[in-house]
């Protein structure tokens, strides 16, 4: 059994990590290979090329100076699976990518599956007719999902959200604590200024700044910054740039164990954002890009919340700064607001547990074998 993946960025190696668990457990034999991370080469996976050749976000120059090296890999990919079939290719999320390749595979012949929905509910409806003339069947995370596409004549399964496994219901706050060489009595605010190089270009020094604001206001907070290790440079030049040298933790990956262990998380939207929700941590989401893709994704936005937590729960719970919005004072404010929430609020604290906790129950299934028996079933076909 010869199956193909695709994963294209830190989150999509994670997801792929899970799934292939289950899959081998009903192909012990399975061979996969394609383009992955750590997670996957962990299980087994031949990486061709590492997953973070894919890891781009936004548009205009962003992504034009990537478009060649991209597209390079994406045609010589095909030509491979097409001169060797797999039998099935699977890609998980990076739609940009692996729908074109998915079209061009399912035309030849070799059944696709494509592991997450892309976000058509949130902007680009238009891909709904992409999807469907791209892949077999759609795996879905999300339980609205299935029905939006079936309007759509798209078959689609949902298996849950693998991280809704992986994330303990009541995580072991101490014990994170532990690890990072922290204490009870600590007051420890998580930064996560993203997995992608745009992402840090753009929020890591503003993040840092911000931090400079809540230290003055409580000199006695922690800070934990957990770092993907091919970005962990610019991190800690953006830290040095803000001044903030010595007193940030900054750990290599670790993203868990530092949403374990913090009091809030100040957070670059994305799927750390679920995380941080299923953790049950209080946050501040923020996003900064390049003008240029924010005039165009502003225009795309079809619901008034961008983060995840805030979609899933359709309201905003926690709050959203996106672009100009998200200054340092205004993420300084809000983290604080927080912060002394604890203190002054503790009901607000209270209400949003009990939102999280609510969203970790519906998102949790079996994921690895809703999805191999899902895969089983249009092998069969």
């Amino acid at each position: 059994m010869q199956i193909a993946l695709v994963a294209g960025e830190t989150s999509g190696d994670l997801l792929a990590g899970l799934l292939l668990d289950g899959l081998k457990v009903s192909w012990p034999d399975l061979h996969t290979a394609g383009i992955g991370g750590p997670q996957m080469v962990r299980r087994g996976f031949q990486a061709w090329w590492a997953h973070d050749k894919l890891s781009v976000h936004g548009f205009g120059w962003e992504v034009l100076r990537r478009y060649r090296e991209i597209v390079g890999i994406r045609r010589l990919l095909k030509d491979r699976l097409l001169q060797a079939p797999p039998a099935m290719f699977i890609g998980v999320d990076a739609p940009d990518f692996n729908l074109d390749l998915e079209a061009d595979l399912k035309a030849r012949g070799i059944k696709t599956v494509h592991f997450v929905c892309p976000s058509v509910w949130a902007w680009r409806p238009k891909r709904l007719e992409k999807i469907k003339r791209s892949v077999d069947h759609v795996l879905c995370i999300f339980p609205f999902e299935p029905a939006l596409l079936a309007q759509h004549g798209i078959a689609a399964t949902y298996v849950g959200h693998p991280l809704a496994n992986v994330i303990a219901m009541a995580p072991d706050k101490a014990k994170a604590r532990a690890l990072l060489g922290l204490t009870a009595q600590d007051t420890v605010v998580a930064i996560l200024p993203g997995s992608r190089e745009s992402e840090v270009k753009h929020l890591a020094l503003v993040f840092f700044q911000a931090a400079v604001l809540m230290q003055k206001a409580q000199s006695t907070i922690k800070f934990v910054v957990p770092a993907v290790p091919f970005l962990k440079l610019q991190i800690e030049l953006a830290a040095r740039a803000s001044g903030m040298t010595g007193y940030l933790q900054i750990v290599d990956g670790q993203s868990h164990t530092a949403l374990a262990a913090c009091d809030v998380t100040l957070i670059a939207s994305g799927t750390a954002t679920l995380e941080a929700a299923l953790f049950k941590r209080p946050m501040v989401i923020a996003y900064r890009m390049g003008w240029l893709s924010w005039q165009i994704m502003r225009r795309k936005k079809l619901q008034p919340w961008v983060g995840l937590p805030n979609i899933l729960c359709r309201d905003f719970v926690v709050p959203e700064l996106l672009q100009d919005a998200a200054s340092p004072q205004a993420l300084a404010r809000e983290v604080l607001s927080w912060l002394d929430a604890r203190q002054i609020q503790p009901e607000r604290i209270r209400a949003l547990e009990q939102r999280f906790t609510a969203l970790h129950t519906q998102l949790q299934r079996d994921t690895p074998q809703l999805a191999a028996h899902a895969i089983a079933q249009i092998l069969q076909s």
